[in-house]
């Protein structure tokens, strides 16, 4: 069964570029972020990394490929797809794409903690639910 995919649609921005009118290696992250917030938002139901007082999720992992670069003004889609990696650990992957080619791809890994004590823990359970849905 194939997974559903969240598309998240952004134009290239000037603080995005270098002076050349590239995308920086770093405004692919951007991308990544606001696709992920805007993901949450629509298909979890929920405003991550903050799921509560209690519960929160921090990057411990993330990697980008750079493909062909992306220039001011482009209007880009991020693809989401979400992974459950075990009982602590979501996997957030991501293809940016201009029309039909392929610019950048990668993923970031979140992992739950506590935010009292700072230590992992277990993912909620209707974070987990609404992500085998998909």
């Amino acid at each position: 069964m194939k997974k559903k995919i969240f598309v998240w649609n952004e134009r290239v921005r000037i603080y995005d570029t270098d002076a050349q009118g590239i995308v920086h290696y770093s405004g692919y992250y951007r991308f990544f972020t606001d696709a992920f917030e805007q993901f949450s938002r629509d298909v979890l139901a929920s405003e991550f990394p903050l799921i509560s007082e209690k519960v929160w999720f921090v990057v411990v992992e993330s990697k980008a490929v750079y493909h062909k670069p992306a220039h001011l003004g482009d209007k880009l889609s991020i693809g989401v797809e979400a992974e459950i990696l075990g009982k602590k650990a979501l996997k957030f992957s991501f293809k940016i794409h201009k029309e039909e080619s392929l610019m950048c791809d990668g993923y970031i890994v979140q992992v739950a903690v506590d935010s009292k004590k700072w230590k992992a823990i277990e993912i909620p359970k209707k974070i987990v639910d609404k992500i085998r849905k998909l």
